[in-house]
C-alpha cells in the first residue's frame, strides 16, 4: 500500500483559500488596517483577526460555504482524483493543510472527493454563538522552520508512527504540495519516496536550492508538476512496477 499526502491551498485547489474568502465581504477586500497586522510566522493569528473582521461585517456561514464550494480545482486535479477513485484500495490518502477544517470539508464535498481521504489534518474552525467563523492553531511544536501553529513534518512523522503501531507499513510515500511549509515534511521522505512540488512554487524552488547547496541531502525523487494529470501518470507507472 502507498501513502499519498496532499496539501490543499494551491495544490488541490488553484487558489489560497484564505485569500479567496475575502470575496464573501461586502466590498470583496480587506482594509489595509487588517492587512498590515500580518507578521511572518504568525499567519494563524492573522487569519483569526481576518475572520473576526468578516464576522463584524455580517459574513455568515452560508457566505463562507459558497466561496469555498466555488474555488476552482488546480489543473488536472479532477483527473488525478478520478484515477485515485478507481485505485482506492492501493492508496491511503491524507491531507495536511494550514487552511481550516471547515473550508476544506466544504470544498472537497462540493467537488465530490471528500470520501477519498482517510484523514484530514488542519486548523480547527467552527462557528461561535454569534455566527462568526473562529479559527484555532492545530498544535504546538519545536520546529524552527514552520509557523507556530503547524509543522507538517511533525504531523506526517507522527502519522507514520501511529500507522506502524497499527501494523500498517507503506511501501512508498508520495507527497503533493506547493508551499514552503510542504518542504519541511518532504525533507523527512526517504529515497524510495516521491515529492511532487508544483512547478515554480516555493516548495519546488527550495528543493532546487537544496540540491545545489547539498547534493543528495534531499532524498526523495522530485517530480515537479504543472498539471496534476502528470502526478496521475507517474502513479500509474509506479503501480506497474
Amino acid at each position: 500500500k502507498f501513502l499519498l499526502v496532499f496539501d490543499f491551498d494551491e495544490t488541490i485547489v488553484n487558489e489560497n483559500s484564505d485569500d479567496s474568502i475575502v470575496r464573501a465581504l461586502p466590498g470583496q477586500e480587506l482594509p489595509g488596517s487588517i492587512r498590515q497586522t500580518f507578521q511572518e510566522g504568525l499567519y494563524n493569528e492573522y487569519m483569526q483577526r481576518v475572520l473576526a473582521y468578516m464576522g463584524d461585517q455580517g459574513v455568515k456561514m452560508g457566505d463562507f460555504k459558497t466561496v469555498y464550494e466555488n474555488i476552482p480545482l488546480s489543473p488536472g486535479m479532477p483527473d488525478l482524483f478520478q484515477f485515485l477513485s478507481k485505485n482506492h484500495e492501493l492508496f491511503e490518502i491524507v491531507l495536511i493543510s494550514d487552511a481550516n477544517m471547515f473550508g476544506i470539508e466544504c470544498s472537497l464535498r462540493a467537488a465530490g472527493f471528500y470520501s477519498l481521504f482517510r484523514k484530514i489534518f488542519s486548523n480547527p474552525a467552527s462557528f461561535d454563538k454569534r455566527g462568526y467563523l473562529t479559527l484555532g492553531p492545530y498544535h504546538s511544536h519545536k520546529c524552527l522552520d514552520c509557523p507556530g501553529n503547524m509543522c507538517k513534518r511533525k504531523i506526517l512523522t507522527e502519522y507514520l508512527a501511529e500507522r506502524a503501531q497499527e501494523e500498517v507499513e507503506f511501501e512508498r510515500v508520495f507527497y503533493v504540495g506547493d508551499g514552503a511549509n510542504d518542504f519541511c515534511p518532504s525533507m523527512a521522505l526517504t529515497s524510495s519516496d516521491v515529492a511532487f512540488p508544483r512547478k515554480g512554487y516555493p516548495m519546488h524552488r527550495m528543493t532546487q536550492e537544496m540540491e545545489k547547496k547539498q547534493p543528495g541531502a534531499f532524498q526523495a525523487t522530485v517530480v515537479p508538476w504543472d498539471s496534476a494529470a502528470e502526478v496521475a501518470r507517474y502513479l500509474q507507472e509506479a503501480l506497474k512496477k
